[in-house]
C-alpha cells in the first residue's frame, strides 16, 4: 500500500506539508493532532503574518478577507487616559467584531494594516520587492516526491528561483530560524517539486525601520533540509507501522 494510501486510512489525509513534516521532526503526538485536524495555533504573529501576506501578493482581495478595525476617532470622542476600557468603547468594539463576523471577515486593527503597509514600503523603495518578489504569487503545488504527495502554497515563483516573505526580530538571527523553524525543509520541498536550484528569503524586521535582506539558501542548507524531510518520513513510516505509536514516542541524544 502507497503512503498516500496509509496516511488516508490512518489520519483522513493522504497527502504531507511543509508543516506537517516539521512536525514530524519533533513529537509524533503533535503531527497526528496536527493531520487530523486537531491541532490549532493562533497567535498574534500568525495573524499579522496573514495580513501582511495578502498585502503583500494579492491586495486586492484584502477588503474581502478583513474588516479593518479603526478606532482612531471613538477614542478621540472619548478622551481621557483610558477610552479603550470604558463601556462606550466596549460596545462600540462589540459591535465592530459583530459587522466582521456578520459580513464572513476576519478582524484587522489599524495598527497592524498601517505596519504592514509600511514594511511593504520599504521593500518597494529599497529595490528588494522588485528584485525577488515579482512572478508568480501564493503558486499551489500537489506534486509527488519519491512517491509521497506534498502539497501546499509558495509565496513567489519568478524566473528560474524562488522566494518565499518572512518577518523576523533581527535580520542577523535569522539563520538560527532557519535551523529551529525547519525553514530549509521548506526551501527543499519548493525546489524539489519546481525543480529550481536557486531559493531567497525576503527578511524583514517587524519594528521600524523595518530593515530588509535577502538571503540566499546556500547548497549546505537545501542539503539538510533534504535530509530532515527523509528523517521525517522516517519517523511517519514508524509512526504508521506501529499503528499509532505516539503516544510511546520519545526524543533520545546526546549532548
Amino acid at each position: 500500500m502507497k503512503i498516500s494510501e496509509r496516511l488516508q486510512t490512518s489520519v483522513g489525509k493522504p497527502h504531507l506539508s511543509y508543516s506537517s513534516i516539521k512536525y514530524a521532526l519533533g513529537d509524533m503526538r503533535l503531527w497526528e493532532m496536527y493531520m487530523r485536524g486537531q491541532l490549532k495555533k493562533e497567535s498574534d504573529a500568525l495573524h499579522f503574518g496573514s495580513i501582511y501576506d495578502l498585502l503583500l501578493f494579492e491586495p486586492d482581495k484584502f477588503n474581502d478577507r478583513y474588516y479593518t478595525l479603526d478606532d482612531s476617532e471613538i477614542v478621540a470622542s472619548i478622551g481621557g487616559k483610558s477610552p479603550r476600557t470604558t463601556k462606550k468603547y466596549k460596545d462600540w468594539r462589540a459591535e465592530a467584531i459583530q459587522q466582521a463576523q456578520d459580513a464572513d471577515k476576519q478582524l484587522a486593527s489599524i495598527e497592524d494594516v498601517t505596519t504592514a503597509k509600511e514594511m511593504i514600503e520599504r521593500l518597494d523603495s529599497c529595490g528588494l520587492r522588485e528584485k525577488r518578489l515579482k512572478g508568480k504569487f501564493q503558486v499551489e503545488f500537489n506534486e509527488e516526491i519519491d512517491g509521497v504527495l506534498v502539497k501546499g502554497f509558495l509565496d513567489c515563483l519568478g524566473d528560474g528561483w524562488i522566494s518565499d516573505s518572512k518577518s523576523t526580530r533581527y535580520v542577523d538571527k535569522f539563520r538560527y530560524s532557519v535551523r529551529d523553524f525547519c525553514y530549509d525543509v521548506q526551501a527543499y520541498i519548493y525546489c524539489r517539486v519546481f525543480g529550481v536550484e536557486d531559493f531567497y528569503w525576503v527578511v524583514q524586521e517587524k519594528a521600524y525601520p523595518y530593515f530588509p535582506a535577502e538571503v540566499k539558501c546556500s547548497p549546505e542548507t537545501l542539503f539538510a533540509g533534504e535530509m530532515k524531510y527523509h528523517q521525517a518520513l522516517e519517523n511517519i513510516n514508524a509512526w504508521l507501522d506501529g499503528e499509532r505509536t505516539s503516544e510511546r514516542h520519545y526524543a533520545e541524544f546526546t549532548v
